[in-house]
């Protein structure tokens, strides 16, 4: 509470000057106008202050979107590379068991070297 009582004084000077300057006629209407002024500026400050949030909130939002894109694109990229290690296995399977019955075709053989 103290630290209102510390520009009180200081008020006072600026209200008697404003008053001997401006006169006792013009003070009230000078009050008013920088009210006005204040009120716009704290109108103007809030409408800056909120555009700003929007703004920070919006990018904050692309940066999550980019960070999921990354994540789906990384878990494709391991899926592609699982899939391809899968086909990779089932191919190199494939190709051994045919291989073999293939050769002894060549052989004149079955696939078990019996002729």
């Amino acid at each position: 509470m103290n630290h209102v009582w510390t520009g009180l004084p200081e008020l006072i000077v600026i209200f008697v000057i404003a008053l001997v300057v401006f006169g006792p006629k013009k003070l009230p209407e000078l009050g008013k106008a920088l009210g006005k002024g204040i009120a716009e500026f704290k109108r103007a400050t809030e409408e800056v202050k909120e555009t700003i949030e929007t703004e920070v909130r919006s990018v904050e939002r692309n940066m999550e979107i980019e960070k999921l894109k990354a994540a789906v694109e990384g878990k494709e990229a391991e899926i592609k590379a699982a899939e391809t290690d899968k086909a990779a296995e089932t191919d190199k399977a494939a190709g051994s068991e045919t291989a073999e019955p293939q050769v002894a075709k060549e052989k004149g053989t079955d696939a078990y070297g019996k002729s």
